[in-house]
C-alpha cells in the first residue's frame, strides 16, 4: 500500500512514515498543503493522511480540490480537532474517515487498511502479476503457481516496485531512492543482498526464473517466456 502523509508537524510525520514502513507499506510526506496537494493530484497513492491545520493550503482546501478534479482516493483526516463539529465540517469537505489526535497507532492503521480496501477507489493497481507470479499489495500477500512465498517486509516492498516496472529495467539508484530512500553510494552491497534473498523465495523451485540481472544497468522481473 502506497501512503502519503501530509503533516506540517515533522517529528509527528516522520514517526508515521516510519511506522508505515515498519509493517511494509510505503509512505511519502509533504510539509505544507501546496505540496501535499501536488503529489496528492498525480492519483498514485492508496490512501491519504491529511492534517487540517497546514501551511499555505489547509487540509479541507486540499480535499475539495481533489473532489473537483474527481481524484476519488480515500482520504482520512487526522488532527487535533476533534469536537463533533470539526468532524462533520471534515466528512462533508470529502474525507473518508476522521481520527483526533493523539491516537494509536493500530487504530490508524486500521482504518487505513479498512480504507484501501474500499471497492471502487481509483489509484494503483492492488494486485501485480507477472507470468505465476503474483502479489497483492492491500493483503501484503505473494504467491507463485498458487504456492504462498513468505517475505520479509523490505522484500515485499523490493518485489512490489519491481513488479509495477515490470519489463522494465530498474537501476540500483532507482531500488535506493525509492525502497530504502537512500540517496547516496549505489555500490553498496544491500542491494545483492535482498535481491539474492528475494530471487531465492521467488524462482528457487520453479522452472521459469522471473528476476534477471541485467548486466551493467540493473534488474528486470519479465516473464521469461516472451
Amino acid at each position: 500500500m502506497r501512503l502519503l502523509i501530509i503533516e506540517d508537524d515533522r517529528d509527528a510525520a516522520d514517526y508515521l512514515v516510519k511506522a508505515f514502513r515498519e509493517v511494509g507499506h510505503i509512505a511519502d510526506q509533504a510539509t505544507d498543503g501546496e505540496e501535499g496537494q501536488a503529489l496528492a493530484l498525480d492519483g498514485q497513492y492508496d490512501v491519504l493522511i491529511v492534517d487540517r491545520m497546514l501551511p499555505k493550503r489547509d487540509g479541507l482546501s486540499i480535499i475539495n480540490t481533489l473532489r473537483s478534479k474527481l481524484v476519488e482516493t480515500p482520504v482520512l483526516i487526522l488532527s487535533a480537532l476533534g469536537q463533533v463539529d470539526d468532524r462533520v465540517k471534515g466528512l462533508r469537505a470529502g474525507g473518508d474517515d476522521y481520527l483526533a489526535k493523539p491516537y494509536a497507532f493500530s487504530e490508524l492503521l486500521a482504518r487505513v487498511e479498512a480504507l484501501a480496501r474500499r471497492p471502487g477507489k481509483r489509484g494503483e493497481e492492488t494486485v501485480y502479476r507477472v507470468a505465476d507470479l503474483e502479489l497483492n499489495r492491500l493483503s501484503h500477500e505473494v504467491s507463485r503457481a498458487g504456492q504462498e512465498l513468505q517475505l520479509q517486509p523490505r522484500e515485499f516492498r523490493l518485489l512490489e516496485y519491481l513488479m509495477r516496472h515490470a519489463g522494465q529495467v530498474v537501476t540500483r539508484t532507482m531500488l535506493l531512492e525509492n525502497v530504502w530512500d537512500y540517496h547516496f553510494d549505489p555500490q553498496t552491497n544491500v542491494i545483492d543482498v535482498h535481491i539474492s534473498r528475494l530471487r531465492s523465495k521467488i524462482d528457487k523451485g520453479f522452472a521459469q526464473p522471473l528476476l534477471h540481472t541485467v548486466r551493467g544497468a540493473g534488474y528486470m522481473i519479465r516473464d521469461g517466456a516472451r
